[in-house]
């Protein structure tokens, strides 16, 4: 197995690499020849149970509820099962929170039960073990303080299903367009069956849930007739096109190289926010500058080499050959090369052996994206039949990697969702926006939003309407207990600020 080698082709949480690249689990029922789904067997009723937590000094007392959300063609045709979690408590103007993630193939586990969820399961950090119990905890980073929480896995994940056959799901479902069409009508059902249309209602998404959040926004203003008070992206996939042109554009090499410095930083023990600022401003500079200049100013080249190895901590020789140009699979497998293993794109100071350490290309699956997979799959199913007790007998996909490979990747996907992010903002004067990344991440680095938003209008006297906050830690920086802190302070503002 290996990965596509561009910065943006993998974002889990998910942003997962197409099925052509891993291995993919064989699909849990087959078409037959008129392209139907074999009949499965009715979805449970909505259950629920009460639970509390201890946060801060206080008990929270709530109520979970695993549901179901039909899916309707054009023709009122139900097509396919969205499935639900939801946490609420009593309260008057409890505002509402709709979170998702990404892959596409990703279920909302990872925002649920890693980020913001009242439980949480361990993972996602250097050393937690595939095999360790898979007990849920009290989350001290939950949002449930401050808001009700409804995570909605799309179809293909988590228990979320599709009633028709792969060719016709691919039309109706596993694309982009259909995609943001059936989730925001997901959003907006939940709202009216629950009679929650008057609440103050705010949307995350995760990675590919990213790219997903500001079209959602935008669909639902525009013709949902719902407004969104606040959307916060979590390690977002905004821009999938900052990477083109590589051999010439300095873009892909700027967005890689302030997350490899920001990780040898860590190793060093001398990660800050000052620390981060100078890299920021040197990538934007001196760097993008020697990059365009190439070889008509060969000073400028040598001393963008020297700066580039200290920043990284990398072989002077490596940086050279790669011209400065850092891509990521090779640096993931250079940087613990001496120790024999392999860092992953989701935080490169998360390892693992590399199994395949003598062969000229990486054969091995990301290492965090393969170790998460048991402890989260494990919780969750508990969870939802046993705690929750709604009782279904299927599988459930944490990563669905053959929705992945049935996912249109051309079209809207390589558009972005930047214009939509414009778009909505515009349109909405109180809407905030809070973008959060890890500054590990090489999946969905975080210098790609600064980037991107530094370029959008001000739209507003409070520059702070749209902010990018990076926290240390990766793609899932919420997995470390300061950064989650750290975030739930900035969403906690953004909450108060509408």
């Amino acid at each position: 197995m290996k990965f596509l080698l561009h910065t943006a082709a993998l974002c889990v949480g998910l942003l997962i690499a197409p099925a052509s690249v891993l291995a993919a689990p064989a699909a849990e029922s087959k078409p037959d020849a008129r392209g139907d789904r074999a009949e499965a067997p009715a979805l449970p009723a909505d259950a629920s149970t009460r639970q509390s937590i201890r946060l801060a000094g206080r008990t929270l007392d709530y109520t979970a509820t695993v549901g179901t959300l039909p899916v309707r063609d054009e023709k009122g045709k139900v097509i396919a099962d969205v499935v639900f979690t939801a946490y609420t408590m009593p309260g008057k103007d409890r505002p509402v929170t709709f979170a998702l993630n990404g892959g596409p193939g990703a279920s909302s586990v990872y925002l649920n039960l890693g980020a913001i969820g009242p439980k949480v399961v361990t993972f996602g950090s250097e050393g937690d073990s595939a095999s360790a119990p898979a007990t849920l905890h009290d989350n001290p980073g939950t949002w449930l303080d401050f808001t009700d929480l409804v995570f909605i896995d799309p179809v293909g994940t988590g228990f979320s299903r599709a009633r028709i056959g792969d060719d016709e799901a691919k039309k109706a479902l596993y694309n982009p367009s259909a995609d943001i069409e059936y989730l925001s009508r997901s959003i907006y059902d939940w709202l009216l069956r629950n009679q929650r249309m008057a609440s103050r209602k705010y949307l995350t998404g995760e990675s590919y849930g990213g790219y997903r959040g500001p079209r959602i926004t935008h669909y639902l203003q525009t013709r949902l007739g719902v407004a969104m008070n606040g959307l916060v992206l979590v390690s977002p996939y905004l821009s999938p096109t900052l990477e083109d042109n590589a051999d010439v554009s300095p873009m892909a090499w700027m967005q890689t190289l302030p997350s490899i410095a920001a990780a040898h930083l860590e190793r060093q023990g001398r990660l800050t926010d000052a620390a981060m600022r100078e890299v920021i401003e040197y990538t934007r500079g001196d760097y993008a500058t020697a990059l365009m200049k190439g070889r008509s100013d060969p000073q400028a080249t040598e001393a963008m080499l020297r700066r580039v190895t200290e920043l990284t901590g990398l072989d002077p020789q490596f940086v050279r050959r790669a011209g400065g140009r850092l891509e990521t699979q090779a640096y993931l497998r250079e940087v613990f090369r001496d120790k024999g293993t392999l860092g992953s794109r989701y935080d490169s100071n998360v390892t693992a052996f590399d199994p395949f350490p003598n062969d000229p290309e990486q054969r091995a699956n990301d290492p965090l994206l393969d170790s998460i997979i048991a402890p989260t799959t494990t919780a969750m199913v508990d969870f939802v039949t046993r705690v929750v007790g709604w009782k279904v007998d299927a599988r459930y996909q944490a990563l669905n990697y053959e929705v992945n490979r049935l996912w249109d990747r051309n079209g809207d996907l390589r558009q972005g969702a930047v214009t939509q992010l414009r778009q909505a903002v515009a349109i909405d004067p109180n809407l905030q926006v809070l973008i959060a990344h890890g500054w590990n991440d090489l999946s969905c680095p975080f210098m790609g939003s600064i980037l991107t938003v530094d370029q959008m209008p001000a739209m507003g006297s409070n520059p702070d309407r749209v902010q990018v906050r990076s926290y240390p830690g990766g793609h899932m920086f919420y997995s470390r207990a300061d950064s989650q802190a750290a975030f739930r302070k900035d969403v906690q503002a953004l909450f108060q600020r509408n």
